[in-house]
């Protein structure tokens, strides 16, 4: 179950990566690490560097991918975002968080993929 799940987040990633692409997105950084732990993309969006957070499922039994990024999540994205920032002199850059949605179909058809921008605001 855990490969199950690995492979599809990594399908997520790349389904995110293509869609940010097709909308203007410069991708930065995939899989992006440091010592408060990973970042799934870091893109350029005109001049906004945006930390995305891909949430890829195949179905919604335990609700929308985009539902999981709780206030934990958000707190941990916004101090590697922080710390990234620092790391590569962006400190005047404007920023921000977005989710990517992920929803592979069962029946092998066109994933529904749904962009969130500025999901939401660093947590202190």
């Amino acid at each position: 179950m855990i490969k199950n799940n690995i492979a599809k987040g990594k399908i997520g990633e790349e389904l995110a990566a293509g869609f940010l692409k097709k909308h203007g997105y410069k991708i930065l950084f995939s899989n992006y690490r440091n010592r408060f732990g990973e970042i799934d993309i870091i893109a350029r969006n005109k001049n906004v560097i945006c930390f995305v957070e891909v949430k890829c499922r195949s179905n919604i039994d335990f609700g929308l991918p985009q539902e999981s990024v709780g206030d934990k999540k958000q707190k941990k994205l916004g101090l590697l975002g922080a710390e990234f920032l620092k790391a590569y002199n962006f400190l005047d850059c404007s920023a921000r968080f977005d989710v990517v949605s992920v929803l592979l179909s069962k029946d092998g058809l066109a994933p529904e993929i749904e962009l969130f921008k500025n999901a939401f605001d660093a947590k202190e």
